[in-house]
């Protein structure tokens, strides 16, 4: 049986020596560290042991030191001259010399072969998972192309070429989009993290900022060269995204270079996104102007930008306006938020004196609406009747975090005083 177990050992170290992808040296120290961790343990101590690890052929030899008196004290370290005289068949040792022993592997016995084996196999799962952590952490930010080997209704589980586990989970993926076993998939390696004894868990983002940007790189050349900075993206993933690039040659036109002739470099990355629309604006450090070329198609009146970064910055539009600067659902005036690390309001611009002869205060129609809902659309910058009936319904809902059937109701108390 222990032949048995002996060979099962030497197996596993050539296994070791010609599949894993570790380092000579680490390999030869972590050999060496489980067979005079398992010595120390089946004698006491290995400080008189050697152990020679042969990585190419995949064999160890271990010898034991001893040293040659006159009475044995500790049959582990010493050895009389007649017992070594015996062992090795040779009379020219002396009292005080060195005697060395090598030993079989068959000497540890069953259960010392046997931990050997677990020692070993452990620890090389714990340096390939410390290789695939050190791996994937040096690509964090980077593009990864894989295919999908299993779907769940939570994420979707990629194998890399050396059989590591990628995982995309739910919330990392597009709105919309769904997988089948098989697909080609592109996406930002996000974090690994390590989670226990397990191996390290990778996770791919396709909704985040940085996946955009590296779609730019890949498509425009003048981004991979240099020649083209993005300075920010932001995104509403499904949604609608804006992309600020910057050049510094005013040869090249950040903007046509970005999109394409006939738009034929952006409309593969809107492809890859799943038709999310994708502004690309030309950047600049005037934050007010910055926001103004955000809120294209809309014209911007006026911006007030506060007295304190943490204020509120108001937006001026003329009525015609306030819908396309807000965007379906709020998110091109959210996006041009992200874009200057500011929350964005937009006003209604009004001519002097017509607010006070043609519109009327939120707070004169408490008796009808309620004042939590009428602090709600002041919240938003709503403080008058044609404020908010200047606003499409579903962005006041979304906006103002309000029922649809809420926001319906103030629509027709709103209009019933104008008709009236």
């Amino acid at each position: 049986m222990e032949k048995e177990k002996v060979v099962t050992l030497i197996d596993a170290f050539k296994d070791f020596k010609e599949e894993k992808s570790i380092d000579r040296p680490v390999m030869m120290g972590v050999l060496k560290d489980v067979f005079l961790t398992q010595i120390a343990k089946t004698y006491g101590s290995a400080d008189n042991f050697d152990v020679i690890i042969n990585v190419d052929k995949g064999t160890c030899e271990i010898y034991q030191n001893f040293e040659i008196v006159e009475t044995v004290e500790n049959p582990n370290t010493e050895m009389t001259l007649e017992q070594v005289v015996a062992d090795s068949g040779d009379d020219d040792y002396e009292i005080g010399d060195q005697y060395t022993k090598k030993l079989s592997l068959e000497s540890f016995g069953r259960r010392g072969i046997l931990n050997i084996r677990q020692n070993l196999q452990g620890r090389i799962m714990d340096i390939e998972k410390a290789n695939v952590y050190k791996k994937y952490s040096e690509k964090v930010g980077e593009l990864f192309t894989g295919e999908i080997y299993q779907t769940w209704s939570k994420e979707v589980l990629i194998l890399d070429e050396d059989g590591n586990e990628l995982h995309i989970p739910k919330s990392e993926q597009i709105p919309g989009e769904h997988f089948k076993k098989n697909d080609t998939v592109r996406a930002i390696i996000k974090t690994v993290e390590m989670r226990g004894n397990t191996t390290p868990y990778i996770i791919l983002s396709r909704t985040s900022p940085e996946f955009l940007e590296r779609l730019f790189e890949q498509e425009v050349p003048e981004i991979a060269d240099g020649l083209i900075t993005v300075k920010k993206v932001v995104r509403i993933p499904g949604e609608r995204a804006k992309v600020a690039v910057e050049s510094y040659d005013d040869r090249i036109d950040p903007i046509g270079a970005c999109i394409g002739v006939k738009g034929g470099r952006i409309m593969g990355i809107v492809r890859e996104l799943h038709n999310e629309n994708i502004d690309v604006i030309q950047y600049t450090q005037n934050p007010q102007l910055l926001i103004q070329r955000a809120l294209t198609p809309a014209k911007v009146s006026s911006i007030d930008m506060g007295e304190t970064p943490s204020d509120k910055v108001k937006v001026y539009m003329q009525p015609d306006e306030v819908r396309k600067g807000i965007g379906r659902g709020g998110c091109n005036i959210a996006l041009a938020g992200m874009l200057v690390d500011r929350e964005i309001e937009v006003w209604r611009e009004v001519p002097k004196g017509e607010q006070e002869e043609e519109d009327v205060a939120l707070d004169e129609f408490a008796n009808e609406i309620d004042q939590w809902v009428i602090d709600k659309l002041k919240a938003i910058g709503c403080d008058t009747a044609k404020d908010v009936l200047a606003i499409d319904p579903a962005d006041v809902a979304k906006r103002a975090d309000l029922e649809d059937e809420t926001v319906e109701d103030v629509m027709r108390i709103l209009k019933a005083e104008f008709e009236d």
